[in-house]
């Protein structure tokens, strides 16, 4: 699906519209640029998964935790070399922790996602604050 937003907040509102979507054990994979909304859109699925707290990026930390009605291990991968160092930092038990994974730059530990991932691909439109955003895969939206 291909969705077209045109605020941080429906960005936002996107986000929170797939969260009611997923389960424990979904992972969603974003790719898209610096500033592209990825964070934007994590928020959205932290506030749909019941956490009120703030989101942040995990850029220097690799991954951070939200705790709502199911957990969100929000991760930043930007710094990650591999496949190999996200299975270091225990990918895994992540996977098997009873929440859902939210993973910003997926696309440098490509081969560490499962199946059924859901795609999120955020890149910029015409106007500043406009968002293109393309949903596929999973058993979700």
């Amino acid at each position: 699906m291909r969705y077209l937003t045109h605020s941080e907040s429906e960005t936002e509102q996107l986000g929170q519209s797939l969260a009611a979507q997923l389960h424990s054990g979904s992972v969603v994979a974003f790719t898209g640029d610096l500033g592209a909304g990825k964070t934007a859109f994590t928020r959205g699925l932290a506030r749909g998964l019941g956490y009120t707290g703030r989101v942040t990026s995990p850029t220097f930390t690799i991954v951070n935790e939200y705790r709502g009605s199911l957990p969100l291990f929000h991760f930043d991968l930007y710094r990650l070399p591999d496949s190999d160092s996200l299975y270091d930092i225990g990918w895994d038990d992540y996977l098997r922790g009873g929440g859902v994974c939210a993973v910003e730059w997926s696309e440098n530990a490509a081969e560490a996602l499962p199946p059924d991932t859901v795609f999120v691909s955020i890149r910029r439109g015409e106007g500043e604050c406009e968002r293109i955003i393309t949903v596929t895969g999973g058993t979700a939206f």
